[in-house]
């Protein structure tokens, strides 16, 4: 009788075994493909949605940009654009026509804009701009003047805001200039009035006011006046400035003087040129600009009147807001200073 072993050495298997495992493999690698598969399938579908997200982005910056456009187009601010790769800054035509600028060419080089600044202001706001391109600020904002093509300045409010690449880097910059000349010359003309009037009253108020209003709207002539008789046909100056210095009082009939509208009809009158055309008397003037002074009954007692001999731009003179401060003030010495005649007066009577 014979016994027999059967010896199964390692690393070798049955033909059972070996077809288990291909089926696993087959198995695994049909589970790896089904799973990229679906990946493959997810990222297809993100990038779906990634393209129509992008689209609606395109199509609403296109929109947004449309109306940026035609909001600019009726704005009267100027827009401007700096390439900083090129150097180079491009105009709109509404900031062109601020200062006075020819449609071409539609550019400038940073050289040449830069000069167009004030040289007073030029260095704040250059370094005011640096600081924002250099991410100190969130947007660029400063007020300066810039020059017209006539060879005056203009105050403008200038702001901006750097387009940057991912990393940080500036690469543009879009910036709107807004006119705010009225508004600065009227702080200048305020504060020069209002620090000479202080702590002012009757002869010495009048002299200032016009002296101060005469040298901040460059005028030749500033006068003040008070009605001499009711109803008025005869004004009498209180303060006559003239020529860069005080001239004498003096009394004049309105009749054929631009002064006799303001006066009968209490309201502002300006001729920015022509007056002596206008009027015989004024003959060798151009401009004027009268205003009444009026009463707390609500008559006008006298106005404040200016005199040039080339003409007056409107943008310069007309700061009406300005003129009611220092009238009103007026009003207040005439009725006071009248006042205290008549008490003098009564007081010789007595």
């Amino acid at each position: 009788m014979s016994i027999r072993f059967k010896l199964r050495l390692p690393g070798l298997s049955s033909p059972a075994a070996a077809r288990h495992r291909d089926t696993e493999a087959r198995q695994a690698l049909q589970r790896e493909l089904e799973a990229l598969q679906s990946s493959a399938a997810q990222q297809a579908q993100a990038l779906a949605a990634a393209e129509q997200q992008a689209r609606a982005a395109q199509a609403a910056l296109s929109a947004s940009e449309e109306r940026y456009a035609l909001a600019l187009r009726g704005s009267t601010d100027g827009l401007w654009e700096w390439d900083l790769e090129r150097e180079r800054v491009s105009l709109s035509p509404r900031w062109q026509h601020m200062f006075g600028l020819g449609p071409d060419p539609d550019t400038m080089s940073v050289a040449e804009w830069s000069e167009r600044l004030h040289p007073d202001d030029r260095d704040g706001a250059l370094q005011a701009l640096r600081a924002h391109l250099a991410g100190a600020s969130e947007r660029y904002e400063h007020a300066h003047r810039v020059l017209h093509a006539d060879g005056r300045h203009r105050w403008v409010l200038s702001r901006a805001s750097a387009i940057r690449r991912a990393a940080g880097s500036p690469y543009r910059v879009i910036g709107i200039d807004t006119d705010i000349t009225r508004i600065k010359r009227a702080e200048t003309i305020i504060e020069a009035i209002a620090e000479g009037t202080a702590a002012r009253s009757g002869a010495p108020f009048f002299q200032a006011l016009v002296m101060h209003f005469a040298r901040a709207l460059h005028v030749d002539v500033a006068f003040i006046t008070e009605c001499a008789d009711r109803p008025p046909t005869r004004v009498r100056t209180l303060a006559h400035w003239r020529d860069g210095d005080f001239d004498a009082n003096f009394e004049y009939e309105l009749a054929g003087t631009p002064c006799e509208r303001v006066i009968r009809e209490g309201r502002t009158c300006f001729h920015p040129s022509g007056l002596g055309r206008a009027f015989e008397r004024e003959a060798g003037q151009e401009g004027y600009l009268g205003l009444p002074i009026v009463g707390r009954e609500g008559r006008v007692i006298g106005h404040l009147a200016f005199v040039h001999g080339r003409p007056l731009a409107g943008d310069d003179v007309l700061l009406e807001s300005v003129y009611r401060i220092f009238t009103a003030r007026a009003g207040v010495e005439i009725e006071l200073d009248q006042a205290l005649k008549r008490l003098d007066a009564a007081a010789l009577a007595a």
